[in-house]
């Protein structure tokens, strides 16, 4: 699968960017979650929130929210977490595929406002504005740049619509993100929509479950990790959609391993060539799959393709999605990777 240039560009900009007692439960917790819309309210309104130097403040919870794309699934899988699909009136965010059994399907079922989307597949002022959105989510602040063609906050705000950009998205560099990005995200929208027990609960979870997982690993030598999008060209090099920096390596670093291209770059993605990727000791590989209808098999090509990788003789990979980027679900990819670097742990 090749990835449209328009497209790669956003992915580039906005990626540069749970259990109590065991796994199950966490993905129960979510996808009850995901199928029903949250009891009743404390209406512990007007709310405010600070968000990228903008003061927002909410005398209701919003009830026409419009999900930018942004190459993501934070924002409307953190909606999905929180009960909250009845609210949305457009949503253009899919990876195509999930950790959380349902949730894909579920994203599939959602609005998308029967826009034309722009050549960055996402949506153009006049469009926005006529959705008369009362809460428009962006991954990062690109999503309101006025010169990209996209309605901006003060143009939103002049037709009583609400914005937020998720968090290290103000500057468009996400190369800091940490999991602890994503409890933000949780957090944040827990108190816009007056939901802020199902947050914090499912903030609970997650710790929880990533803690046993980092228990298990604790002391162990961590193996170096290659993590990339499958099918994805971003740059001019033969590998120019590997992870630097980001979420991504604090995932790691709590399932007992460590990015192996980490030193390549200074922001989010390096842009390597294939010499540089076949002179690398690479232990395991995760392929984070974006819309591609059969990652597994372009890891096991990479295998295949580097046979004196440690990960080639060991057929050592994950694929994985949504649990790897921003979003509810860190935990799962930490646990799935876990198992991949540390199998005698569990």
């Amino acid at each position: 699968m090749s990835v449209k240039r328009p497209v790669a560009t956003v992915l580039a900009a906005a990626l540069c960017l749970v259990t109590a007692a065991c796994a199950d439960s966490s993905k129960d917790d979510r996808a009850s979650g995901e199928q029903a819309h949250v009891g009743a309210s404390r209406t512990g309104y007007p709310v405010t929130i600070e968000n990228c130097g903008r003061t927002e403040t909410f005398q209701k919870a919003p009830s026409r929210v419009v999900v930018m794309n942004g190459a993501s699934v934070a924002e409307i899988s953190t909606l999905l977490a929180l009960g909250l699909g009845d609210r949305i009136v457009a949503n253009e965010q899919s990876y195509g595929m999930s950790e959380v059994p349902g949730r894909a399907r579920a994203i599939k079922a959602l609005p998308t406002g029967n826009i034309k989307l722009n050549d960055a597949y996402d949506i153009p002022r006049e469009a926005m504005l006529g959705l008369r959105p009362d809460l428009v989510l962006s991954t990062t602040s690109y999503g309101f740049d006025e010169k990209s063609g996209f309605a901006t906050r003060d143009q939103l705000q002049q037709v009583a619509a609400h914005t937020y950009v998720s968090p290290q998205g103000c500057d468009q560099d996400t190369s800091k993100m940490t999991v602890a990005d994503s409890y933000t995200l949780l957090r944040d929208m827990g108190k816009v929509f007056d939901v802020e027990d199902r947050a914090e609960k499912l903030i609970a979870a997650s710790r929880k479950h990533i803690d046993e997982v980092a228990a298990k690993v604790k002391g162990k030598k961590k193996p170096k990790v290659m993590v990339l999008f499958s099918n994805m060209s971003m740059g001019g090099n033969d590998f120019s959609s590997v992870v630097a920096h980001g979420i991504y390596n604090d995932i790691l670093d709590k399932a007992g391993g460590a990015n192996a291209f980490e030193s390549a770059s200074k922001t989010s993605f390096a842009d390597l060539s294939k010499e540089k990727v076949a002179a690398t000791d690479v232990d395991a590989l995760v392929v984070i799959g974006y819309n591609d209808p059969d990652p597994a098999a372009y890891a096991r090509k990479l295998l295949k393709e580097f046979p004196q990788w440690p990960a080639a003789r060991k057929n050592a990979y994950v694929v994985l999605s949504d649990s790897m980027y921003l979003g509810p679900s860190n935990d799962l990819a930490v646990e799935k990777i876990a198992k991949v670097l540390h199998p005698d742990a569990f």
